[in-house]
């Protein structure tokens, strides 16, 4: 687990750098805040705050030179004591372009904020699309004019906008901030327009200078595009917090909340307790003791069941259903006195059909859901399929799919197969997904899955009549198992947002809270409803 947090916390402190100190400099040379300094100046100091999106672009497009944390920051935080989202471009990578993997996270930045009811501030510092990649961010469902929509049906929600114009704000990007509430601009180095100098004079033929026909002073005084200018960053942020602190209070949920206890153990306990082997044993309840208050742990049918750890708790002071993968060994009883071994981290017809009840109940009572994942699926074989494995399965994920109360997911360790899908994976809707960094994800285990494909190689090598020796056997079993071990790490998930970021285990608790608390601000529950459940 050292060498784990050292990789994390060594790969983070790159993520700072953006595109690395060069570009840093020469940013600043032009007077300009970075991202993440945009973002501190912001924050309200000694409140915690949540990062959205780390690791995003991890490793990807290395021939474009890359694009390190997806060229843009997003955080949950507080704002004059008011819980914010911002989203800041970080104009070092790549003139703060719009990769596809940008794209997406800035999407994820909104729907976080529509979800929740959470007002968000656009620090704008953007070159626009990347050209290169433009047929895989420009136009489709997803893309780029999403977050235009977005805007839109944001506003329509009553959810505030406020966007800093810090940088440059070309073409289509445009549209973002003149569609927030508020516009701000920074002299001297912010500028708006739908095509800029060189654009203008190719398509009309007319001669003029960038400031002149997008900056502060053309916005602010002539066009009207633009709320008000701004001599320098701090000054423009200023605006921004004095704006933020006039709003006045929405109606919120009401989901429990009393008075935090610290846990029965410190969160090194985690350390001590997590094998560095996937397939090694360990009591799932020891872990949870380091995050939920001293004391609240009510588990539900604990002696039935028992893959599956269903309990009541609180986090922080805050009431939540957990649902946790037992990695333990565990008899159960059967009729006529028999039991049975059940594996750990495996998910049976009897843990489904229990999960699927207390998701119920939770929704009835209002009481948000958190999934710790280290599961490698659903029983197989025979006497499990016989005694109705896919209905149970199907329950869970039906009680789980239409739940209406928030959702959060952790993955502590596997997330393999369907046993993703039934604890709340990325496809159904957790309002916050985070990955430990002992996290592995995919289809199947890398062992599994190399000998598969051997065997699906061996057999196609085969009708072609070309027999493979035991050498080039083992040869290429381990180029298959490389190559699929690198998909399996969570920064490989983290870098396509499939979570929303790696993170120390000791966070997590920090991560509900602020999580639970940002979604009471939406008042709005719909009626629980799971449609036809197969019994």
């Amino acid at each position: 687990m050292e060498n784990l947090l050292n990789t994390l916390k060594s790969k983070y402190e790159k993520l700072l750098l953006g595109g690395g100190l060069n570009k840093i400099e020469r940013h600043k040379e032009k007077g300009k805040m970075t991202a993440w300094e945009r973002i501190v100046y912001l924050l309200d100091e000694d409140r915690p705050y949540t990062e959205i999106g780390a690791f995003a672009g991890d490793g990807m497009y290395e021939e474009h030179g890359g694009c390190p944390n997806g060229g843009v920051v997003v955080v949950m935080g507080y704002v004059k004591n008011r819980l914010c989202i911002i989203v800041s471009n970080d104009a070092t990578v790549k003139a703060g372009a719009w990769f596809p993997i940008t794209g997406k996270k800035n999407l994820r930045a909104q729907e976080i904020a529509m979800e929740n009811h959470l007002p968000i501030i656009y620090l704008v510092d953007s070159a626009g699309v990347y050209l290169p990649l433009q047929d895989e961010i420009f136009p489709d469902k997803e893309h780029f004019g999403r977050i235009f929509r977005n805007n839109a049906k944001i506003s329509s929600m009553g959810i505030p906008q406020i966007s800093a114009i810090m940088g440059s704000c070309v073409a289509g990007g445009a549209y973002l901030p003149i569609m927030s509430d508020y516009a701000l601009i920074v002299e001297g180095t912010g500028s708006v327009f739908l095509a800029g100098s060189y654009l203008v004079k190719s398509s009309i033929g007319e001669t003029i200078d960038n400031e002149t026909l997008g900056g502060a002073t053309t916005h602010c005084e002539i066009s009207g595009v633009t709320d008000n200018k701004y001599s320098d960053d701090r000054s423009c942020l200023d605006a921004i917090k004095g704006i933020i602190d006039k709003f006045g209070e929405n109606d919120k949920n009401q989901f429990s909340h009393i008075a935090s206890i610290q846990p029965e153990f410190p969160a090194t306990h985690i350390y001590k307790n997590l094998p560095e082997d996937r397939l090694k044993p360990y009591n799932m309840l020891e872990i949870l003791k380091t995050i939920v208050d001293n004391g609240s742990l009510e588990e539900y049918k604990k002696d039935y069941g028992k893959t599956l750890i269903c309990a009541l708790a609180r986090v922080d002071g805050w009431a939540v259903g957990i649902i946790a993968n037992q990695r333990e060994m565990v008899k159960a009883k059967k009729p006529g006195n028999a039991t049975e071994m059940q594996m750990g981290g495996v998910i049976y017809s009897d843990s489904a059909d229990k999960a699927a009840r207390f998701i119920m109940n939770c929704n009835q009572q209002k009481i948000p859901l958190v999934f710790f994942q280290d599961v490698t699926g659903f029983m197989v074989g025979s006497r499990s399929e016989h005694s109705g494995i896919i209905k149970d399965g199907a329950k869970m994920v039906n009680a789980m799919a239409n739940s209406v109360v928030p959702k959060f997911t952790f993955i502590v360790g596997n997330s393999y197969g369907a046993g993703n899908y039934a604890m709340c994976g990325k496809a159904y809707d957790p309002r916050l997904i985070y990955a430990w960094p002992t996290a592995q994800m995919a289809v199947m285990s890398g062992a599994s899955a190399g000998k598969t494909l051997l065997q699906i190689q061996e057999a196609t090598l085969k009708a072609k009549e070309v027999a493979l020796s035991e050498e080039e056997k083992k040869n290429l079993l381990s180029k298959i198992e490389q190559q699929y071990n690198q998909q399996l790490s969570p920064y490989y998930a983290a870098a396509r947002l499939w979570v929303d970021g790696v993170i120390d285990p000791k966070d997590t608790r920090k991560i509900i809270s602020m999580g639970i608390e940002a979604a009471n601000h939406n008042p709005t529950v719909d009626r629980y409803n799971v449609g036809v459940i197969q019994v």
